[in-house]
């Protein structure tokens, strides 16, 4: 196991020395210039954007600012922002908590969703109970969670003349008014991400029903809901813990849209910000850590297969 660690460990750089090559690559061919941003709003002439240009480095050629933006990362800097002048890191350091919770609760309700009716809809196939559960997941699957989203802030206005909070609270400062704000657009996203993941447990599920040991296991007398509980859910979960990992991605790109919509102050929302302004450093320092946090769940993932089957074998 600490062998399989450390050789995943050791592809870990390169990974991100590949992600860095192409973020910083491709954030400097979006349309636009990060100085003439910065300077819509004053009276400026060609020789201050050019002075502007030479105060953030982006007058010397693209290899020269990769290496130096490389030799800041390498001592655990990411930058300035070019928009606020703060470090990045110091910008991120507010917001991490609230990606973070948003996401976690968005996962944690996907699962809760997912589990319980993809693992109902297989031990009672083709009854009503299938059909309703089939149904809900192809709806989930189909319904945008931005459209969702945004029907949720507009209609209530229009109707009750209700608006969800607005104004974000950080979780310990008041946890009630903060489950409020975070709630609705946790429950969006993991309803959007449980439709696909109680799809692929149900068909797992299946697979396992129909396997030796659970019919030995019923001829034994065990009960149904052990059978399928203690046994063939652990085994059916192995695939669906993989698509759990996938659907890491999948996560940050819906915080981008639905922090937006709900106004909360994370990860995804500074994204959008940056690439609004071309804050080249914000961009670079965000989608790194996204990167860095996609390789290392797909790392856990696979480390918790060994717990779920005991017969794999790390090497």
């Amino acid at each position: 196991m600490s062998t399989y660690v450390l050789r995943r460990l050791a592809l870990f750089v390169p990974t991100l020395i590949g992600v860095s090559v192409v973020v910083f690559v491709l954030v400097r061919l979006l349309p636009g210039d990060a100085t003439t941003l910065l300077l819509q709003d004053a009276k400026s002439s060609a020789a201050d954007e050019a002075a502007l240009r030479h105060q953030l480095g982006l007058d010397q050629p693209l290899v020269v600012q990769y290496v130096s933006w490389v030799g800041t990362l390498a001592r655990g800097d990411l930058g300035r922002s070019f928009k606020s002048r703060n470090p990045v890191a110091d910008e991120l350091g507010g917001r991490i908590p609230v990606t973070v919770e948003l996401g976690l609760m968005a996962m944690v309700i996907a699962i809760c969703i997912a589990i319980p009716i993809g693992v109902i809809s297989a031990a009672r196939q083709d009854t009503w109970a299938d059909y309703v559960s089939r149904s809900t997941a192809i709806g989930l699957l189909a319904i945008p969670g931005f459209w969702l989203g945004t029907l949720v802030v507009t209609l209530p206005s229009v109707w009750w003349g209700w608006t969800p909070p607005l104004r974000y609270t950080r979780l310990f400062d008041d946890p009630t008014k903060n489950l409020a704000q975070v709630i609705i657009p946790a429950l969006i996203l993991g309803l959007g991400l449980s439709g696909g993941l109680m799809r692929l447990i149900r068909t797992q599920m299946l697979e396992v029903l129909r396997q030796d040991f659970v019919r030995t296991a019923a001829a034994k007398g065990l009960a149904e809901h052990s059978i399928v509980v203690r046994h063939a859910l652990k085994n059916a979960f192995i695939p669906a813990l993989t698509v759990l990992g996938l659907q890491v991605s999948l996560l940050i790109s819906g915080t981008v849209v639905l922090e937006s919509i709900f106004v909360l102050p994370g990860m995804g929302r500074y994204l959008l910000e940056s690439v609004q302004a071309r804050d080249y450093p914000a961009m670079q320092g965000l989608n790194l850590l996204f990167a860095t946090v996609i390789v290392l769940s797909n790392l856990m993932v696979d480390l918790l297969y060994g717990w779920l089957d005991p017969r794999l074998r790390y090497s």
